[in-house]
């Protein structure tokens, strides 16, 4: 896990570019034995401030996902747990608790991969990230790279069946 990167970042990062780096980070779960899920958040100047990958087994840590430890390293980045402006990249739709930590985080826009058809809880099961009943509502864009998503989490667990 990384947190507020000052190194130069191909202009212009684009939607694209991150979702790849998150892709990068899945595989490396993925090579750790890991759930293949990596995160990244970039902030509204477009500069990297966190970025993770699950990581439940190694760290003895049921909510150690991916979205969950990027947010963790950007509020400390940040030094402030709202994250007003950020974009967060993530290669699965969000769980449920997840999608309730990105709201409280208000972020502005999330940007996902491949649908989680059985706990997701941005499109598939719930919609927390934009539902009318809370506080915060964020634009939610689904469906970047998620050929490549997919293929990465149905390998991961073909491989252990």
């Amino acid at each position: 896990m990384s947190t507020f990167d000052d190194s130069p970042i191909p202009a212009p990062a684009s939607d694209d570019f991150w979702m790849r780096r998150a892709l990068a980070l899945a595989s490396e779960a993925a090579e750790a034995g890991e759930a293949p899920v990596g995160a990244v958040i970039v902030g509204e100047d477009g500069r990297l401030l966190a970025e993770a990958r699950n990581s439940p087994i190694a760290s003895i840590d049921p909510t150690a996902h991916a979205e969950i430890l990027a947010l963790r390293a950007a509020a400390l980045a940040l030094g402030n747990y709202r994250l007003s402006g950020a974009t967060l990249y993530v290669t699965l739709e969000p769980c449920v608790m997840c999608a309730g930590a990105v709201v409280h985080a208000r972020l502005k826009r999330m940007v996902f991969g491949a649908r989680d058809l059985r706990f997701g809880g941005v499109r598939s099961k719930f919609r927390l990230a934009d539902s009318e009943i809370l506080n915060h509502r964020l634009a939610v864009e689904e469906g970047l790279l998620a050929a490549e998503a997919t293929t990465l989490l149905e390998e991961f667990f073909r491989a252990r069946r």
